[in-house]
């Protein structure tokens, strides 16, 4: 099942371990590229428009939880309610 992406008031938070910063995701994408060859024959793209994004799976780098990852508000958007949870992790003031 496809994982939400994240918006400008949105972001990914790990279920299990609390974790806000550090995941593996795995998503597949459609795109046209402008693909730009030099006479040596070495591409590179110059225009890139992506089609269509999906993300397939997000796995936590802290706990390594699969499927453990929700969507919740951004802090400072107005979309929070005033933000219990504004940590970062271990360590994080």
């Amino acid at each position: 099942m496809p994982v939400p992406l994240q918006t400008a008031t949105t972001r990914w938070r790990c279920t299990l371990c609390g974790n806000l910063t550090r995941f593996d995701v795995t998503r597949s994408t459609r795109v046209v590229e402008y693909v730009h060859l030099d006479l040596a024959g070495e591409p590179r793209v110059e225009e890139r428009e992506v089609l269509s994004e999906t993300v397939e799976s997000v796995r936590c780098r802290w706990c390594n939880a699969a499927d453990q990852v929700e969507l919740v508000d951004r802090p400072g958007t107005g979309a929070d309610s005033g933000g219990a949870d504004e940590g970062d992790g271990p360590g994080r003031a």
